[in-house]
């Protein structure tokens, strides 16, 4: 399919600089909730049909969900693929896969995928279209596109245009308010040996998306408490991330129980190895982008249809750690694929800045604004790492969380998978912790072992 020609042409200076400006005109904003979804995306469906027209997403639970659960039963188990595509006749689909896709497919004779019909889950609370009305009006970027302001519990740039917009959308998209999970990373080396990485209990706060807190200059914090393996148990890790990177920066603690004490750790961000992913992945791995965007110029190109992980319920709460993980990748019978539109944009490394990664190309999916496929260049630009998010549209909220996401290295033949949790009770939503909880020197009591 063509790239969608969705810039102006008075708008490529802004774009490829991301300098701060106002957002879209009024008459523009007005296409929201009629042309667009309520949070950007083309309401219509695909010229072919092969993705659906968006009627709502899915906000009612299958028969089988239990209320209060964190494990989501798969509400399409019953469909079967349409269509089986791998090297054999990946040729004939090559437009509507990424890059990625089509080198894991070039590498791994047995790897494929299955593509299942297109549905258009995501969905969200009144509020979040409400908001993201107004944010269209008034939400802009600040010092280069690294920071943002004007808007609180919505997307801020439904209607972007520049790639800092939409990846704002994407840093702050809705997963909910608060929820917490009992998570498994794994890693799989070159050999198909699967290895526990980290297991722990995982805590996840959106301040942005809090109605109560209209002031909140913090949009994401995270508090990890590692269990496992024993060499890592009693080690605690905490993040909070602002929407002024440029004035205040990541603020992130780290907790060793041989140290007994908290400590400041300003590495803990970028492309710092992550010691999550046992150092497969960095930092701004997770969630296949996170953190200050300031080390890279962000270019937004357009929209494309393509096939990405979608509506992975059995992969996320069915499967198991044994059966999902074999040699070089993931069963492809676990995974499902469908068809959607996404955002597509291009980060080049900054001028003056360092990172392992020369260039990145992020797919953003229109419906949720959370990244759902990744690829990440090296410097002398041979594809590197490429990465896929398995989103699973949580109904109860309704909120589209695509936080399980997995690494391939396609240079080392190793694959990483971090935020497994549907061996462990899944994803669970609670009320926000108190600001106490949250200083930094109670890191040290949840990492007591």
């Amino acid at each position: 399919m063509q790239f969608r020609k969705a810039l102006m042409a008075g708008a490529i200076a802004v774009l490829i600089s991301g300098v701060g400006h106002a957002s879209v005109s009024s008459d523009e904003a007005k296409k929201l909730g009629t042309t667009l979804t309520g949070v950007g995306a083309d309401m219509a469906a695909s010229a072919d049909g092969a993705i659906p027209a968006y009627s709502g997403g899915l906000t009612s639970a299958p028969s089988g969900f239990k209320a209060g659960s964190g494990i989501r039963p798969d509400p399409f188990a019953g469909e079967k693929p349409v269509v089986t595509i791998d090297a054999k006749n990946m040729d004939k689909y090559s437009a509507n896969l990424t890059e990625g896709t089509k080198a894991l497919m070039k590498k791994y004779p047995g790897y494929h995928i299955d593509v299942y019909p297109t549905h258009r889950t995501a969905a969200f609370p009144k509020f979040v279209v409400d908001n993201t009305a107004k944010c269209a009006l008034e939400a802009k970027t600040d010092a280069g596109g690294r920071s943002m302001s004007g808007c609180h519990a919505g997307f801020p740039f439904p209607i972007p245009q520049t790639g800092f917009e939409a990846m704002w959308n994407h840093l702050v998209r809705f997963n909910g308010v608060a929820y917490d999970t009992k998570y498994r990373n794994y890693n799989v080396d070159a050999s198909g040996h699967a290895t526990l990485s980290t297991e722990g209990n995982a805590v996840e706060e959106y301040p942005y998306w809090d109605t109560s807190k209209p002031d909140a200059d913090v949009f994401w914090e995270q508090r990890l408490t590692y269990t496992g393996p024993a060499r890592r148990a009693g080690e605690a890790m905490q993040i909070v991330d602002p929407l002024n990177y440029s004035d205040k920066g990541r603020k992130a603690w780290q907790y060793l129980p041989g140290q007994r004490r908290v400590k400041v750790a300003p590495d803990l961000a970028f492309d710092t190895p992550n010691p999550g992913s046992g150092g497969s992945s960095t930092f701004d791995d997770v969630f296949l982008f996170n953190g200050s965007m300031e080390r890279y110029d962000f270019k937004l190109v357009g929209k494309k249809e393509i096939y990405v992980p979608y509506n992975d319920y059995k992969m996320a709460y069915e499967s198991k750690a044994d059966g999902l993980l074999t040699p070089n990748f993931l069963n492809p019978a676990d995974v499902r694929w469908e068809m959607h539109r996404v955002w597509v944009v291009e980060a080049t490394l900054a001028a003056g800045k360092r990172h392992i990664y020369s260039k990145r190309t992020f797919y953003l999916d229109e419906d949720s604004w959370a990244a759902v496929a990744s690829e990440a260049y090296d410097a002398h630009g041979q594809l590197f790492r490429t990465g896929f998010a398995y989103i699973t549209p949580a109904y109860d909220m309704p909120a589209p969380v695509a936080d399980l996401h997995g690494i391939y290295d396609v240079m080392a033949g190793s694959y990483s998978l971090t935020g497994f949790s549907g061996e462990t009770g899944g994803v669970r939503y609670t009320k926000p912790m108190s600001e106490r909880d949250w200083a930094p020197e109670s890191l040290a009591g949840s990492g007591v072992r």
